[in-house]
């Protein structure tokens, strides 16, 4: 299947029936029943001043639909933007994965792409300081896989007990419904591992300027397994071609009040225009032996590998040419889930990788229902054949009459297939809860240490800026643990912070957490 057929099979847009027509020889106004609707202007009434009546059907369904649009929004990545596109294969990998949409240069994968905020609400603005959401749909002949992945190659945290605690720290204060800096840096001021996420969001890059001037990231650390059984670890990197794009707290602040959905409108007007947004896709390769050996623990969420150490590999490219034709049905219903593989596609010991694995479809079932996977959206472009039946809004035959279990003595039904393993075991262990042996041993100040002494003088004015101006509107205890995290990353560093945090506090400028 070809790119195109297979987008379009993806979203439901295919016409089902012909169109009705009325006696106008124009499209039929009917009920959710189907009915026609002869006067959707007034209301059913005893006279033309009497009261209304329940007999009004048609009133009724649309006044209980209007309460019923709206479905839970994302606790996280809840406002959001997307269009669909291709992948293409541009060198051959197959040596490294077996998955059937990376067999050889110059295959196409129908895709769909989600690019969201992470910390506000939908109708936030675009431009808040935040890590982006940066996930992908690949519909493969093989099932759907997801990669969901941010704008960051690290995140705050490594551990996913922390995660719900950080992310209400970045929600609205539980009594003044406000954004709250205490709860933001004090969470932070206790998580010394979240150091090296948190230069990258308040450097220059915290504010893309739109998500076609940002790179993506798996972040997470996957397995790749070859036909020969055969697997490295590896990480996912997304390189835009239109190269790094951003915006200053000063122009990010200003342009919220003008232009609130600015990357959201951006999206849709490039592909509208042709200027397709387009990426490189590269990975980075870890023999499965060198984990153990290497400087830093490879499965910590906090740290990247330098690319000197495990260079970036191409692999393919990926192009979006189509733009959503209904907000809701397709984006707002787009469920992602880094728990959705096909067979060469594994997932690795990262700790927040293993939870999500659960909590993402997890959360698609509260929002959008147990039979989530039947939205157009989200269904494979194979047909699926599995034994689980019922729940709210079925839509597909449910599989008939056939039998919901197995075990069970039809050959004709769903059989498990043992030559294609899901899990390719690396190593065991005692069960217990303990970090991991290099957590203890690696130093979380070093990266980010690094990536300080990497960064123009430029940048480095913008990043200290930027945490100053943030940071101000937090209490003066924890601007001092703060500090004191910032002094044992990097001693220049925490002197030009306290330096411009004076500066800052002396200033009549208006505090914001916006950027």
């Amino acid at each position: 299947m070809d790119a195109e057929s297979g987008s379009k099979a993806s979203n439901g847009n295919s016409k089902s029936a012909s169109v009705r027509v009325g006696s106008s020889g124009k499209p039929l106004h009917t009920t959710l029943a189907g009915a026609p609707v002869s006067d959707d202007n007034n209301s059913v009434t005893v006279g033309q001043s009497g009261h209304l009546l329940f007999e009004d059907v048609h009133l009724f369904e649309k006044q209980a639909r209007l309460n019923r649009e709206r479905v839970p929004e994302r606790f996280v990545h809840a406002k959001g933007a997307g269009a669909h596109g291709y992948f293409e294969v541009t060198k051959d990998v197959s040596n490294l994965c077996k998955a059937k949409f990376l067999s050889e240069p110059g295959k196409r994968t129908p895709v769909f792409a989600r690019f969201s905020s992470v910390a506000a609400e939908r109708g936030f603005t675009d431009l808040a300081r935040d890590v982006r959401g940066f996930a992908v749909k690949f519909y493969t002949e093989e099932g759907n896989w997801d990669m969901t992945g941010n704008n960051t190659p690290v995140f705050w945290v490594r551990d996913p007990l922390k995660f719900p605690d950080f992310v209400h720290s970045q929600k609205r204060n539980p009594k003044t419904n406000a954004k709250d800096p205490n709860a933001f840096w004090d969470f932070l001021s206790l998580v010394p591992e979240s150091m090296h996420q948190l230069l990258i969001t308040f450097s220059p890059r915290g504010v893309p300027a739109t998500y076609r001037n940002m790179n993506g990231y798996g972040s997470h650390t996957f397995k790749w397994v070859n036909k020969e059984r055969k697997a490295h670890w590896v990480k996912f990197h997304l390189v835009t071609e239109h190269g790094i794009k951003n915006l200053t707290h000063e122009e990010a602040v200003s342009l919220s009040g003008s232009k609130p959905d600015y990357a959201t409108e951006d999206l849709l007007t490039s592909i509208e225009e042709g200027n397709f947004p387009a990426w490189k896709f590269y990975v980075q390769v870890m023999p499965l032996e060198d984990a153990p050996k290497y400087k830093w623990d490879p499965f910590d969420l906090t740290k990247v590998w330098l690319h000197k150490d495990y260079p970036l590999m191409e692999v393919g490219r990926l192009v979006l040419d189509r733009n959503v034709e209904n907000y809701h049905a397709e984006v707002e219903q787009a469920a992602f889930s880094p728990g959705s593989f096909v067979p060469g596609i594994e997932a690795s010991p990262d700790r927040i990788l293993q939870s999500r694995l659960f909590a993402y479809d997890d959360a698609a079932r509260y929002r959008i229902g147990t039979n989530f996977h039947d939205v157009p959206i989200n269904k494979p472009i194979v047909k699926v054949q599995t034994y689980s039946r019922d729940g709210a809004m079925v839509v597909s035959d449910n599989g008939g009459s056939k039998p919901n279990y197995y075990p069970n003595s039809y050959d004709n039904l769903p059989q498990n297939d043992p030559t294609q393993p899901d899990v390719h075991p690396h190593e065991g262990g005692t069960v217990g809860r303990f970090p991991p042996r290099k957590w203890e041993e690696q130093d979380d100040y070093e990266q980010p240490r690094m990536l300080w002494k990497l960064m123009s003088e430029e940048d480095k004015e913008q990043t200290v800026s930027n945490i100053a101006n943030h940071i101000r509107g937090a209490a003066e205890f924890i601007q001092e643990r703060q500090m004191g995290l910032f002094r044992k990353c990097d001693g220049d560093l925490a002197s030009r912070i306290e330096k411009k945090l004076a500066e800052k506090k002396k200033s009549p400028e208006p505090y914001t957490m916006i950027a």
